[in-house]
């Protein structure tokens, strides 16, 4: 061989960059040329030469005991220095970082608008869902104002608004009810407990009496849950588990969210109605509670149900000219305040509890009632119910959080943010308070009215603690059923999200059947149990997309080193003799039938043509004469005729993330099979780990990792060059 082709084939063995060297040896081309698109013919020799794929040394590792690692561990994690306890209790309270270096002149105004408006819109909100949550008006107030102080102290987003929501309302609600039954107390709507109370002052003397109404033991479930949801959150902070999160996908949050949103409105809708009906709860409540609704409509009353359309005509079209001209708007309208004063009054002056018998809130005392422990006999029996409320408040806080910041260009720490809205749960249910988590529609208010930091928390605080120690006893009068309009008002957003379900479908059809999937479980079964089937589902979808995944023949681009799938697209190369073979899935015991049958399809059954050339040989053996023209030999050069023209297999692996035992095992055997008829395989663009567990599966023989190449079109080349070979042994003992 001349020094030239000496040189251009050691040239063969350095980055890919290079490559297209390999291709070109300097070999002259044969009498009939091929097309410009065809491998050049590299020039052989009579001696037999190894032509060399991968073969790293892998760096020697220390081997290092369990014990040695825990105790390295172990001392890096007690080292205690100044700078480091610093850094500890700023990352614990990341206030002391920002509020120091707070910019009052460029900031304080922006907040201090954000925070008012957001205030005033959860007065009505927070009264509303404490209904949803089977509580009394003043809990929900309670939830609120201490949220937003203590996301204040922890939390690291500048933007998200965390204070009582919907969804979890509806699931305490289920929660609260249940327990209600189990100890005997009444569950056709929550009357007000407490009575005419002054203060609470005179609340907390009827409690110390050992007075439990229903009421009382109400708040009493609500805050367990609350407290143990908390427990979870901190917890999963504490072990860094957030990546639980990731089994939320957006299209299951929003599914559930869509499916919680139809059985949050029919739980007010008996409200809307002026109906007293007990509330359903455990499978199929959706339809339950719609059965005893068209059983009792004869009892509505009028006065609510006239109140409830004239709200809607009011709220519904209020929202939409917020939605239309928020960009133009400096400030949402406070539309449900408005309601709600007007509201009040009109039931105050027009008497319409004592004239017509309509549902109102009754008296909200003032001021607050001193810290109380949660019920620790309760927790066994709410102690799964809190879990789901917990995955459900974290994921959708941190999902927001992070949302936001990526649109503002600063970060949030995951851990961080659950343990925030751990303590906005552990803390207030001191303090007679039920879940909170983030919102979307108040943080989207919140950011579009000029917030810049948590310093509007506290603002909306200010805002809440007004009204809990002045205004709240003027919501006397206040009728339920405009509570439950407004709850339902709220829930436009996510029955909007139908409206969405054409592009999503255009987009990803799975995420659109999860969507579904998920929304009918959580409507018409209940909303745990579809939260749960949802998940299940999803990862069923990610199971099912690697059971079948996309296989496919690949050819090369004209004069690149580009391969692709031929049936994408067209004018695509290939070389005879040599498949390339694509399986875009990792490798494993699910798939690994699937990989072996759909590889066989593509290119060519071994197992048949082996078994057809045995059967062949056997009838050949039987005749007494032997002739060059023959019928049988006719036969067994048909059956092997596919066998002789394909003479390499190279799959891709770049698409195969990982193998494990039982996908190393079905490499051996696709190779086993092959070899048998006469057939190399070769594997091309394995990552790392692949590469690793090839190695460790003992997938090689003894110098055999030549038959790992880099690129596809390096493995094609060498296929190419041992193919031209004449009278050279190859490496998988096949010869020409």
């Amino acid at each position: 061989m001349s020094s030239e082709s000496e040189e251009q084939h050691d040239l063969s063995l350095r980055a890919s960059d290079e490559e297209k060297d390999s291709f070109s040896s300097g070999v002259p081309l044969e009498t009939q040329k091929e097309t410009s698109t065809d491998f050049k013919q590299l020039e052989t020799d009579n001696q037999c030469r190894s032509y060399r794929g991968i073969h790293l040394e892998p760096q020697e590792k220390t081997n290092t005991s369990i014990k040695q690692f825990i105790t390295k561990k172990l001392q890096k994690s007690c080292q205690c220095s100044p700078t480091k306890a610093k850094n500890m209790v700023y990352e614990f309270l990341p206030v002391l970082r920002w509020l120091p270096k707070y910019d009052l002149k460029r900031n304080i105004l922006g907040d201090v608008m954000s925070g008012l408006i957001v205030g005033i819109l959860l007065v009505p909100q927070s009264i509303a869902y404490s209904l949803l949550a089977g509580q009394e008006p003043i809990f929900g107030l309670y939830t609120s104002f201490f949220a937003s102080i203590i996301y204040f102290l922890f939390g690291t987003s500048r933007h998200i608004s965390v204070g009582i929501f919907g969804v979890l309302c509806l699931m305490i609600g289920e929660v609260v009810d249940r327990e209600l039954h189990k100890a005997g107390y009444p569950t056709a709507g929550i009357a007000p407990s407490f009575g005419v109370i002054s203060n609470a002052s005179t609340l907390i003397n009827n409690m110390s009496h050992r007075i439990c109404d229903k009421s009382c033991y109400a708040i009493k479930v609500g805050s367990t849950v609350t407290f143990l949801a908390g427990v979870y959150q901190v917890a999963m902070g504490f072990f860094q588990v957030g990546f639980i999160s990731v089994y939320l996908s957006d299209a299951l949050l929003s599914g559930f969210v869509t499916g919680a949103s139809f059985t949050i409105l029919t739980s007010q809708a008996k409200y809307l109605l002026g109906l007293s009906l007990p509330r359903s709860n455990g499978v199929g409540s959706l339809i339950t509670t719609w059965i005893h609704i068209f059983k009792n409509i004869l009892k509505t009353n009028l006065c609510d149900l006239i109140t409830s359309i004239l709200c809607l005509l009011v709220l519904l079209p209020t929202k939409e000219i917020n939605e239309h001209f928020k960009s133009k708007l400096k400030a949402p309208i406070p539309t449900e305040l408005i309601v709600v004063v007007a509201a009040t009054l009109a039931s105050h002056f027009g008497k319409l509890n004592e004239n017509y018998n309509s549902s109102i809130s009754g008296h909200i005392p003032t001021g607050f009632m001193p810290p109380k422990a949660p019920d620790w006999d309760l927790i066994p029996n709410v102690a799964v119910d809190a879990i789901a409320i917990s995955i459900i408040g974290f994921a959708i806080t941190v999902s927001l959080s992070e949302m936001f910041a990526k649109k503002h260009g600063y970060t949030v720490k995951a851990n961080q943010e659950m343990y925030a809205i751990g303590f906005c749960n552990i803390i207030p249910s001191f303090f007679h308070c039920i879940t909170t988590s983030a919102a979307l529609a108040k943080t989207l208010v919140k950011e579009s009215t000029g917030c810049q930091t948590q310093l509007s928390a506290v603002v909306t605080a200010l805002v809440l603690l007004l009204v809990l120690l002045v205004i709240a006893p003027l919501f006397f009068s206040l009728q339920k059923c405009v509570l439950g309009v407004i709850t339902i008002v709220n829930l436009r957003g996510a029955l909007c999200k139908f409206r969405d379900l054409p592009k999503m479908w255009r987009v990803s059809k799975m995420d659109t059947v999860i969507w579904f999937v998920t929304m009918l479980c959580s409507a018409l079964i209940s909303t745990e149990i579809g939260l749960l089937i949802g998940v299940c589902f999803s990862m069923f979808c990610v199971i099912l997309r690697t059971q079948k995944p996309k296989i496919s023949l690949l050819g090369f681009v004209e004069e690149s080193e580009i391969f692709e799938c031929m049936t994408d697209y067209k004018n695509l190369q290939t070389k005879p003799g040599i498949k390339v073979f694509r399986f875009i899935a990792p490798l494993y015991y699910i798939n690994k039938e699937s990989f072996k049958s759909a590889l066989y399809k593509k290119t060519l059954n071994p197992v048949l043509v082996k078994a057809a050339q045995k059967k062949a040989a056997k009838r050949k053996l039987k005749e007494e004469t032997v002739t060059l023209s023959g019928i049988q030999d006719e036969v067994s050069v048909q059956l092997s005729h596919d066998a002789v023209e394909l003479h390499t297999v190279v799959i891709d692996c770049s698409a195969i993330q990982f193998l494990d035992t039982a996908g190393i095992q079905t490499l051996k055997e696709v190779r086993r099979d092959y070899e048998a008829i006469g057939i190399q395989v070769l594997l091309a663009q394995c990552n790392p780990s692949v590469r690793d567990s090839l190695v460790r599966g003992e997938y090689f023989k003894e110098d055999e990792e030549n038959l790992l190449f880099y690129s596809v079109y390096k493995a094609v080349a060498f296929a190419v060059e041992s193919q031209n070979q004449k009278g050279v042994c190859l490496l998988n003992g096949i010869s020409d």
